[in-house]
C-alpha cells in the first residue's frame, strides 16, 4: 500500500498515476516553452527567510479576512477549470473541502458543475471567476446567477483575450467538456482543425475587445465587489485602482497564457507598492509550500490562491485529498511563522525575507 503523502508535491505524482494523459497534461502544462511555468515555482527558491528568535510563539493565529470575510488562514482555492476530469464529483467535492477548511473557493467559469450545484453543496463563502464572452448577455446571465446563488464577489480574469498556446493540448487534441453553466447558451461544437478543441472554443467565444472601460459595464450588472485577476505590472495595478476594482490578483494564469512573463512572486512587490494599500492584493502562482505562502505575505500579499495542488489532491483522493492539500499548506505556514518569530500574520514583515537581488547587491 502506498504511503500517505507528507507534502503537497507528492500529490502530483499520485495524480499522474490515476489521470489519463490528456487530462494530466491539461492540468500541468504551460504555454509554449514553459519557461514561466518553471519560474513560477523556482523563483520562490531564490527568496530566503530571515527568522527572528526569542519571541513568544506559543500561540499562532493565521486567521485573516478577505473583503471582510474571515478565513482560517490566508490560503484560498484558485479558479481552475474542469474538475470532473480529476474526479466525478468535480467542483462540488472541491467546494466541500474548502468549506471544511474554512476558506474561500473561487469557482471557475469553466467548471463542470453549475453555480447552483456548487452553491447548494455546502454553506461557505465563495467567489466566482468571470471571463467576458463576445455575447455579453451570456456573461451577464452567469454573473446574475452567481449573485443569486450567494457568491460574494466576481473575479474578472483579464489576461485571456485569446487562449495561450498550450502545445500539449494541441498534440493531445484536447476536447471541450460539458460546461453546465452554459448549456443552452453556448455551443461547444467547434472546428479544431485537428488540434485543441478547447483553444478553438475559447477563441471563438471570449471577447478580445475587452477594455478598462468595460469594468463599468460589469459594475452595472452586479452589486458584487469586483476583483481583477491577471495583473503583472505597476502600470496596470494603478489602472485597476483607478477603474474602481475592489481587489487585485497578481497572476500570470499559472503560466498558461504568455510565456516569458515574469514569475508572479517576482512582481508581487511592484504591484503592492503601486496600489499603496488602496485595495487588497492577492497572489496566485507557484505556491507549493507553507514557506511560499510566508514569502508572499512578507512581500505584501493579503492572501494567496492555490490552483494545481488542489487539482492533484482532488485527482488522487477526492474531497479528502483537497482537504489534505489545504491542511498541509496551513500546517507548514503555521510552522514557518513559529520558527520565524511571527505569532500573528501582521507580524510578518518585509524584513523577514531577502530576495536574490538583495543578496547579490549585498555582495558588491
Amino acid at each position: 500500500m502506498a504511503s500517505e503523502p507528507v507534502n503537497v508535491k507528492e500529490f502530483q505524482e499520485l495524480a499522474k498515476n490515476v489521470l489519463p494523459k490528456m487530462y494530466y497534461d491539461f492540468y500541468t502544462g504551460g504555454a509554449e516553452d514553459q519557461y514561466t511555468l518553471k519560474q513560477n515555482v523556482e523563483a520562490f527558491q531564490r527568496i530566503t527567510i530571515r527568522p527572528r528568535i526569542l519571541l513568544d510563539v506559543s500561540r499562532i493565529d493565521m486567521s485573516t479576512t478577505v473583503l471582510g470575510y474571515k478565513i482560517s488562514a490566508p490560503i484560498m482555492v484558485a479558479p481552475t477549470g474542469m474538475h470532473q476530469f480529476a474526479h466525478p464529483e468535480g467542483e462540488v467535492a472541491t467546494a466541500r473541502a474548502a468549506a471544511a477548511c474554512n476558506t474561500i473557493m473561487v469557482l471557475s467559469y469553466s467548471s463542470n458543475c453549475s453555480v447552483e450545484e456548487v452553491a447548494s453543496s455546502c454553506n461557505a463563502v465563495r467567489f466566482f471567476q468571470l471571463y467576458v464572452f463576445k455575447r455579453r448577455d451570456i456573461s451577464a446571465q452567469i454573473v446574475q446567477r452567481a449573485e443569486k446563488s450567494g457568491f460574494k464577489a466576481i473575479v474578472l480574469t483579464v489576461d485571456t483575450p485569446r487562449l495561450g498556446r498550450r502545445e500539449a493540448d494541441i498534440k493531445n487534441k484536447m476536447v471541450v467538456p460539458r460546461l453546465k453553466n452554459f448549456e443552452g447558451l453556448s455551443s461547444i461544437a467547434v472546428d479544431s482543425n485537428g488540434g485543441s478543441a478547447l483553444e478553438s472554443y475559447a477563441n471563438e467565444t471570449l471577447d478580445s475587445s475587452l477594455r478598462w472601460e468595460d469594468i463599468g459595464w460589469l459594475r452595472s450588472i452586479t452589486s458584487l465587489p469586483i476583483l481583477i485577476k491577471g495583473v503583472l505590472t505597476h502600470e496596470d495595478a494603478r489602472m485597476a485602482v483607478e477603474a474602481g476594482v475592489s481587489g487585485i490578483v497578481v497572476s500570470n494564469h499559472g503560466a498558461r497564457q504568455l510565456d516569458y512573463t515574469p514569475a508572479t512572486i517576482s512582481v508581487l512587490e511592484e504591484v503592492v507598492h503601486a496600489v499603496e494599500g488602496k485595495v487588497p492584493v492577492l497572489f496566485d502562482g507557484g505556491v507549493r509550500r507553507g514557506t511560499d505562502v510566508f514569502k508572499a505575505l512578507a512581500l505584501g500579499a493579503q492572501a494567496i490562491l492555490v490552483g494545481r495542488p488542489v487539482i492533484y489532491g482532488l485527482a488522487a483522493k477526492g474531497e479528502y485529498g483537497v482537504r489534505r492539500v489545504l491542511e498541509m499548506l496551513k500546517y507548514e505556514l503555521e510552522l514557518t511563522m513559529a520558527l520565524s518569530g511571527c505569532p500573528q500574520l501582521q507580524d510578518i514583515t518585509r524584513d523577514h525575507v531577502r530576495t536574490e537581488h538583495e543578496r547579490l547587491r549585498s555582495m558588491l
